[in-house]
């Protein structure tokens, strides 16, 4: 049975693509296993059909539109939605926020960028996949996980202090251009009194 026959109930996470360069599809088909809403800048249409994914919603600007109009028949029950100056994210988390969404896992979005994104995470969950690392935001002062073993990157503003707990160590971290630490297999917790992102290898 192909994916639109399935109710969508909203309850997993979205897929917003805004950007498919560096992004292995084997990485990103376990997040399409549960049939997600699917969002699709208009550069990226081609490569994401390619690789057999049903398309939602298309962020396309009018002359995209009156290009490919065939695409709303051909792909049925596709929609259109009119993003201007390229605002391609925005317009994208603005759709899922208005239509409750609680998630969005974003692929192709600079993780650099991560902290132009917080003022929303009230609103909606946002996990980032940057080629080939994931980010995740930590918005409570202190959060605990369980990682493989690993090299895991911790991204906030240049010198935020984060604590990090390991079983038999901690370790004050300052935040530098990409900080990375090493985590063995094992729950480490973490501390900071700023938000921050934690990005794991993917």
């Amino acid at each position: 049975m192909s994916s639109h026959h399935f109710v969508k109930e909203q309850q997993e996470p979205a897929l917003l693509i805004l950007k498919t360069e560096h992004v292995n599809f084997e990485k990103i088909a376990p997040l399409l296993e549960w049939v997600p809403t699917v969002l699709v800048a208009e550069s990226e249409v081609d490569t994401v059909l390619s690789w057999g994914i049903k398309i939602d919603v298309i962020l396309a600007t009018n002359d995209f539109q009156k290009a490919n109009i065939q695409l709303l028949e051909e792909q049925y029950p596709l929609r259109f939605m009119s993003v201007s100056e390229n605002n391609f994210l925005d317009e994208g988390l603005q759709y899922l926020i208005a239509t409750k969404h609680p998630a969005v896992n974003i692929i192709g979005y600079d993780h650099q960028l991560a902290f132009d994104l917080e003022n929303k995470l009230e609103l909606i969950n946002m996990v980032i996949f940057d080629g080939p690392i994931r980010y995740f935001p930590v918005q409570e002062k202190s959060f605990k996980k369980w990682f493989s073993e690993s090299s895991i990157q911790l991204h906030a503003p240049e010198g935020t202090l984060i604590e990090v707990k390991r079983q038999n160590e901690n370790q004050l971290v300052k935040v530098q251009h990409a900080t990375f630490i090493e985590a063995e297999e094992g729950t480490i917790s973490f501390q900071s009194t700023h938000p921050f992102w934690i990005g794991e290898m993917i």
